[in-house]
């Protein structure tokens, strides 16, 4: 009898410190994917050359490669699941996804929802458009119609620089295409690295250069908190940016070398 209320006594104390030290630890998502082996990985397939589909309807691109080199490192299996550029960031606060690859520059208001890695591409925003049109700047904009897609950095920068300008925004970056390959607006707000895949499909359409919104290098994005898996992130890009296998693919699939690219 005294050695079960000793044992009552002992449990009662246990179950005091335990209510009084804390919750139980957070869900750890790199330990998860590790145990579980399998990583949940987001790409677009809508903005060639990093993401989109060939003739086999099978993902390619940039983004598509560096996912499967994420998932043969950690020694598990790749979930490629595909996004476009508004929901990128609510997939990862629903958890709906463990890691997104969707050349996301990182601003300040994305840094308060989600965490960033150090860049893993180096890209340049800009409006283009036709020669002819005189716009070298976004107060010149007036009532030319700008095509972008809704909640992406190119749509969001151009907004705060000209609060007034006429900007179509679209569900992704191949409606924006679309919408100024047809001419239903006069520019496009779009990343520099998908204007040569354009200009290769489009030969009869201009894609001039009319202002520069500005640098805007390629980011990996994890849901906020999750600091172990943001750090194995930054030490993979740091990797493979020293064996050269992300130079690799820029020149494979960007055709040109990597640049130094600051860290975070």
């Amino acid at each position: 009898m005294r050695r079960f209320i000793a044992g009552l006594l002992a449990l009662s104390a246990s179950l005091v410190v335990a209510a009084f030290t804390g919750a139980p630890a957070k869900a750890d998502a790199f330990e998860d994917i590790l145990k579980k082996g399998v990583v949940r990985i987001a790409t677009p397939l809508d903005v060639p050359p990093f993401g989109s589909q060939n003739e086999k309807r099978e993902p390619e691109g940039f983004d598509v490669d560096l996912a499967g080199m994420i998932a043969k490192a950690l020694g598990v299996k790749l979930e490629l699941q595909q996004i476009t550029a508004g929901n990128r960031i609510p997939f990862l606060i629903t958890n709906k996804v463990d890691i997104v690859i969707a050349v996301m520059g990182m601003t300040p208001e994305r840094a308060r929802q989600v965490m960033f890695t150090s860049p893993y591409a180096d890209t340049q925003l800009a409006v283009y458009g036709p020669k002819a049109l005189a716009v070298s700047s976004a107060d010149m904009l007036g009532s030319y119609k700008v095509a972008a897609t809704k909640g992406s950095t190119m749509e969001l920068d151009l907004s705060a620089m000209a609060p007034k300008a006429q900007i179509m925004r679209t569900e992704d970056d191949a409606t924006a295409a679309a919408a100024y390959l047809s001419g239903q607006a006069d520019l496009f707000a779009t990343n520099s690295l998908l204007i040569p895949d354009l200009k290769k499909h489009n030969p009869n359409k201009e894609f001039e250069v009319k202002f520069t919104i500005r640098r805007s290098p390629a980011h990996i994005a994890v849901r906020m908190g999750e600091h172990n898996l943001v750090r194995w992130l930054d030490e993979f890009i740091f990797f493979n940016m020293m064996n050269g296998e992300i130079d690799r693919l820029h020149q494979k699939w960007l055709g040109v070398k990597l640049q130094p690219l600051p860290s975070l």
